[in-house]
């Protein structure tokens, strides 16, 4: 019996993601109204429009934080309008518009490594250009990009019509769900599950200190309440660190106690509630609980006090506050137009679009702009696997074109377009959660209905868009994937190698005297942020095929043995911190070097090769644990054939 191949069936397998019911509930509104007041009014092709840009601001609408959702909404639809008005200039221009497209998905492609707002602006550059090159639209030229902004516009203000009620509630909500985090994570303490729930809490910090610290202005008393939540979200890190002590040595602080006064401490941040206490503590057995006590007593006197830490700030930004817009986008230029990824991918996107608009523009076939839109979807460079996505996307458009169908064939244009796009553009939020081939099976039918609007061909879209779509697969996996060995060789083993170099100098840095705390606490920050961008570069690799995915499989286990030596480092120097014996200097050093060696081998081969070690030191001592950790690390062995 023929089974589908794993790489596949993790891209069918839909994500445990919770429904975003609100996102839901502004997409059917700013996408069903329009085309109510184009019915209404006769003007049925504006209403389509102006649903177009609602959706393109519907798949930006993803942030919690108002001010966040102006960024990911508005700053996206500026460059679709800039798109949408390029495109309708070259429509029917042959030559000229294969040059033009061409020229603006290399923009698009290295846009994309700025950023994620940077990225989804650069889609919607290259998205609206194609549509606006390969479908009529309603002249003057500055009438299509109004519509399409107007229904971004939309969308922004449903998002934000809660700003005046609950404006700093997304922020302080991503605090209190770091503490529930961290809560977890001592109730794991000592556990199995333990690895999975500190991996959350580095989501979670990363979650809050983005959406906090990226808002923050250059006036540090401006915001009484930030600089507050921002000292609730700095004194986490010393919980984070003492839980890892809790999970190697605890004793008293791996009972129920204190999780659950860690849960209260997320509980008071949530409501803002300033008139708690402590509750009474295990009594401490060892540096390890020590640790812990002293770390929640302190958590809870930050969390508990009225006004903000006068030291939060500071902290703030020595924990890796943005620098100044100015210096943000004079940096994001310089890297874009110096880096060799940047312009490989700009590339490889103007390679198939260019091949595509052609084939739409110049050869005497009846094809459609889809042709290029299913490119632009698929070869986004920072979306993933380009092999993967490929057949997710045609799997996601055939599922798609049979709801259109469906609704093209049984449901009469008119009035009833308004129940059916109620629907449909609830799904599409619904589905984006879920993964990328439900995300095209959503957005398929809703792009057909409103294009139908301009272009009155009913059922007979259908077949056509199928074999497009098609036909974009097609030219992406040849031109932006077979043509680049670069993108069937991953770069996961320089990835997980730097993160072992980084990892053994975290090792010198942790039991260095003169190394300033901050400094620490600020590379294992930014050590954990840089695994968890390997585990998700490894986990795209997964969903390629072989022999990129088989190898990705046979280093996963590394990874998982460098996220424990961290963990085993940071528990030994919190133990030390809080009385336990340090280790003598060629214990560190002699770690440290077995990491370098392993980052060389991993740089230098595709294969791994069991290297069995002995390290010295006292059996008892603070690094014992992580001397285990690093042999077992050195010992894992890619499988043989």
């Amino acid at each position: 019996m023929l089974t589908p191949p794993a790489w596949l069936l993790r891209g069918l397998r839909p994500q445990p993601a919770p429904i975003p019911w609100a996102a839901v509930v502004r997409a059917s509104i700013a996408m069903a109204a329009p085309l109510a007041v184009g019915l209404a009014t006769g003007q049925v092709v504006y209403g389509a429009l102006v649903s177009m840009g609602a959706l393109s601001g519907v798949i930006g609408d993803t942030a919690d934080a108002y001010r966040m959702r102006i960024l990911n909404i508005a700053v996206p639809q500026c460059f679709g309008a800039i798109g949408v008005m390029a495109g309708t200039q070259v429509f029917g221009h042959g030559w000229v518009a294969v040059g033009v497209l061409t020229l603006i998905a290399m923009v698009s492609g290295m846009m994309s490594t700025i950023g994620a707002v940077a990225s989804v602006s650069g889609l919607l550059l290259l998205l609206n250009s194609v549509v606006g090159a390969g479908l009529p639209m309603p002249g003057p030229w500055w009438k299509a990009p109004l519509l399409l902004t107007l229904g971004g516009v939309l969308v922004l203000v449903l998002a934000l019509l809660g700003w005046p009620w609950r404006g700093r509630l997304p922020e302080r909500e991503a605090v209190a769900a770091t503490y529930r985090s961290v809560a977890a994570l001592f109730a794991a303490a000592g556990t199995d599950a333990y690895p999975e729930r500190r991996r959350d809490v580095t989501k979670s910090l990363d979650t809050a200190y983005d959406l906090i610290l990226a808002r923050r202005t250059r006036q540090h008393g401006r915001s009484g309440s930030l600089v507050r939540l921002l000292a609730q979200l700095n004194v986490v890190i010393p919980l984070v660190e003492s839980a890892a002590a809790a999970h190697l040595y605890g004793k008293a602080s791996r009972r129920p106690e204190i999780a659950a006064a860690v849960r209260d401490l997320a509980s008071a941040v949530s409501e803002d509630r300033t008139d708690g206490t402590v509750p009474e503590l295990p009594e401490p057995q060892g540096p390890a609980d020590r640790a812990v006590e002293s770390a929640l007593r302190h958590a809870a006197a930050v969390v508990h006090d009225g006004g903000p830490e006068p030291y939060a700030a500071d902290d703030a930004d020595r924990l890796g506050r943005p620098a100044a817009l100015r210096v943000r986008a004079r940096r994001a230029a310089r890297n874009v137009l110096l880096s060799e990824a940047s312009w490989r991918y700009g590339l490889r996107l103007a390679l198939c679009i260019g091949l595509a608009q052609a084939l739409v523009s110049l050869v005497p076939v009846p094809r459609s702009y889809w042709v290029a839109l299913t490119v632009t979807f698929v070869l986004k460079p920072d979306f993933g696997s380009v092999f993967s996505r490929a057949v997710l996307r045609a799997l996601g458009t055939a599922a798609g074109l049979v709801v259109a169908a469906v609704v093209l064939a049984a449901v009469p244009r008119g009035w009833w377009d308004v129940p059916v796009m109620v629907v449909l553009a609830a799904l599409i939020p619904a589905f984006s959660a879920k993964g990328y081939a439900f995300q095209t099976a959503a957005i398929t039918p809703v792009i057909l209905l409103l294009s139908d609007q301009l272009n009155q061909m009913g059922f007979g879209l259908v077949l056509p868009r199928l074999l497009d779509s098609l036909i974009g697969c097609a030219i992406a996996l040849v031109a932006g994937y077979l043509l680049w060995p670069e993108s069937w060789h991953t770069r996961i083993g320089d990835r997980l190698a730097d993160a072992v170099a980084d990892t053994a100098r975290y090792v010198e840095c942790a039991f260095t005297a003169s190394v300033d705390q901050m400094v620490r606490v600020r590379l294992r920050r930014r050590l954990y942020r840089d695994l968890s961008a390997v585990r998700s570069e490894f986990q795209r690799a997964l969903t390629e095929p072989p022999p990129t995915g088989r190898r990705a499989a046979a280093w996963w286990p590394l990874v998982v043995a460098v996220e424990r030596i961290v963990d085993a480092t940071t528990a030994a120097r919190v133990r030390v911190s809080h009385g336990a014996q340090g280790p003598q200097p060629y214990e560190t050093d002699e770690i440290a070097s077995q990491l370098r060696e392993l980052a060389e081998g991993l740089r230098s081969s595709e294969t791994l090769v069991e290297v069995v070690t002995h390290l010295g030191g006292d059996e008892e001592g603070v690094l014992a644990p992580l001397r285990q950790e690093v042999t077992a690390a050195r010992a894992i062995a890619s499988p043989q054939p």
